[in-house]
């Protein structure tokens, strides 16, 4: 069957945009449908809509759209093939693209950036520089306005998705016995725990992550079980630093170290653990504690 093109509507739905944008794209820089025949409705080939595709990722990361539209043009574009990324000058323009992709739903662009930064930098700096940055702009906004909780349920899934991608890479670890990873007590919030483990698999350490709202119980039961070299409980609420975890894990020889992640947490309450403040804190304990 011979392709018939897409319609202007059909393309505005694909690509998340108003089709007086697609017109307004086409009248200004010649971003229309590249074929017309006599009496039919103008219509769009799979490679128009791939370089309108360019156009609107270039423009939602912040390039300015006479330049994108220059882009799109020039460069070899298909359907089957990755959507190119833009080039930053810093971090905050990377943190602004990154929000803005966001309001407009794209999660392909999102992952796609955040991958490349941590292949570059690294997971420590991708999560302080970026993540945290965009995290916090997502979660103000929420807060303020009361819009935008889906944006934020979808930015915190790509992140895990991509840090659980990052500690399965973990192949040989450099220890025998995981490190346990979980948010303490009713906490909820994990993310940072992902972070770490991703962060402590890019130096080879392996985990095992309970994960939310872990008991104090099912804590203790998996230390018995498995004799982790160290134990990392996250509290992001103080409501949720539950203190009871620093007497009542079981005794072993060795005995694990206990270290308190998040804001939750009160030094001044705190007896045989050690708390850390940042993600890069909490890797170099962990690897002082089981041996680089």
């Amino acid at each position: 069957m011979a392709h018939q093109g897409i319609t202007v509507s059909e393309v505005a739905h694909r690509l998340g945009v108003a089709p007086a944008t697609l017109r307004t794209w086409d009248r200004r820089y010649g971003l229309g449908p590249s074929t017309h025949e006599a009496g039919e409705h103008r219509r769009y080939s799979d490679e128009d809509l791939a370089r309108l595709a360019v156009m609107r990722r270039l423009v939602v990361s912040g390039v300015p759209a006479a330049h994108a539209a220059t882009v799109a043009k020039s460069a070899p574009v298909s359907l089957d093939n990755p959507l190119p990324l833009p080039k930053f000058q810093d971090r905050e323009d990377v943190v602004a693209s990154i929000v803005r992709a966001l309001d407009g739903i794209d999660s392909t662009f999102v992952e796609a950036l955040i991958r490349r930064e941590i292949l570059s930098s690294g997971v420590i700096a991708t999560w302080n520089e970026i993540l945290v940055p965009a995290l916090v702009i997502v979660g103000k906004r929420w807060e303020s306005t009361g819009t935008g909780i889906e944006v934020e349920h979808l930015f915190t899934e790509i992140v895990k998705r991509i840090m659980r991608d990052c500690v399965n890479e973990v192949e040989s670890p450099k220890n025998a016995k995981p490190v346990l990873l979980a948010s303490i007590g009713d906490e909820h919030h994990c993310l940072a725990i992902h972070a770490l483990a991703a962060a402590l698999a890019e130096e080879n350490v392996a985990t095992h992550f309970l994960g939310a709202r872990t008991p104090v119980e099912a804590l203790s039961d998996m230390v018995r079980k498995t004799h982790p070299p160290v134990v990392f409980l996250w509290a992001q609420l103080k409501k949720n630093a539950d203190y009871s975890a620093m007497t009542a894990l079981p005794a072993l020889r060795p005995a694990p170290r206990l270290i308190l992640g998040g804001p939750g947490w009160e030094p001044a309450r705190v007896t045989g653990a050690t708390v850390v403040t940042n993600l890069h804190e909490a890797c170099e304990l962990v690897g002082s504690t089981i041996g680089n």
